[in-house]
């Protein structure tokens, strides 16, 4: 029986450092190659929206609005953590604890290691491997190429992804040339892209775009930027 549990426990180890090994040469791939697709995007296809509509742009080639607005959005935090905003899931846990709505308070490290390399879910374990694979995206990926891919990747739309093909579909407009209110306009409507439409903005989402905006202000403008890395 001793026997046994050592092959196991031996097996168990083997194991780890493999899926280790291929885990962290995956993250190293893609911070110098673009990922192709993603789990959600195929999911999604599957699911039924039968289009998979986006157009890789670098990071120079986008809005520097357009950056500022999903930071302002999203991620306020974004240039200075390590990947986990811990005030904001401190904040998250205790609504949840008095039974107010749940909110989330995934980082923009955290989405992008969502979105690149998992499935959508909400369970334990995904979020476990979730928080892994967002250390790696720190440590090897750096900020701005997390911003990069998080652009790049983004659900935008039903079957739309990235900033490049919402600003064309949605504005006639590539990536580069958004202004600051068609930034934000695609930034509101992120929580919920399948439901939400920067085309035609709902008062909420309008509502949504004008807190964006002065967030965006408060940050101190595109100037905010140069705290990437």
């Amino acid at each position: 029986m001793r026997k046994f549990f050592r092959r196991l426990l031996k097996t168990i180890i083997k194991l780890v450092i493999l899926i280790n090994i291929l885990s962290v040469g995956w993250v190293i791939f893609y911070k110098y190659v673009n990922p192709p697709i993603t789990p959600l995007m195929i999911i999604t296809y599957f699911e039924g929206t039968d289009r998979i509509e986006k157009k890789w742009r670098g990071y120079d080639e986008i809005s520097d609005y357009m950056k500022l607005a999903v930071i302002a959005s999203e991620d306020q935090k974004f240039p200075f953590h390590d990947g986990f905003d811990v005030q904001a899931i401190g904040e998250a846990i205790d609504d949840n604890r008095k039974g107010e709505r749940l909110r989330g308070a995934s980082t923009i490290s955290q989405q992008t290691a969502k979105n690149v390399f998992l499935w959508p879910g909400r369970s334990w374990l995904r979020k476990g491997i979730e928080a892994y694979f967002t250390v790696l995206l720190e440590k090897i990926w750096g900020k701005r190429r997390i911003l990069e891919v998080y652009l790049n990747v983004i659900e935008t739309g039903k079957g739309i992804y990235g900033v490049e093909e919402a600003g064309e579909i949605y504005f006639r407009t590539p990536a580069w040339k958004l202004s600051k209110e068609q930034a934000a306009l695609i930034a509101a409507t992120l929580p919920a892209p399948d439901i939400l439409s920067a085309a035609h903005p709902s008062e909420y989402v309008r509502e949504r775009r004008g807190w964006i905006i002065r967030q965006m202000s408060n940050l101190g403008g595109v100037s905010y930027l140069k705290n990437i890395k």
